[in-house]
């Protein structure tokens, strides 16, 4: 298992409707989640500087498949349609990449 933590800016107007879209999560978005060897799933907004943190753990062999899977589907692509525009991409992320990955410093179990 691999945890995952990554990082994007939330568009002040936006926040009402992205916290509302996440309340009421389509079916197939957790499944495609889950589908995807995705578990323990959370995002987590930081207010007034409007970042959100999403972490999760990787129970799979192959990310990078496994999240080219989640990029071909069908419904998560209608879903980033809607969540795409609430979010801007921090400064330093690389090209490309909207979440931008965050290393791990620190676990404790």
């Amino acid at each position: 298992m691999e945890r995952k933590a990554f990082m994007i800016r939330l568009n002040p107007e936006k926040v009402a409707e992205y916290k509302e879209l996440h309340a009421n999560a389509w079916p197939a978005i957790l499944k495609q989640i889950s589908a995807c060897n995705i578990r323990n799933y959370s995002i987590f907004l930081r207010e007034p500087e409007q970042l959100l943190v999403g972490v999760y753990e990787y129970h799979g062999t192959d990310h990078d498949a496994d999240m080219a899977k989640m990029g071909e589907d069908p419904e998560t692509r209608k879903w980033w349609a809607l969540t795409d525009p609430c979010q801007t991409p921090l400064e330093s992320a690389s090209p490309g990449e909207r979440w931008a990955l965050m290393e791990e410093v620190f676990h404790y179990d």
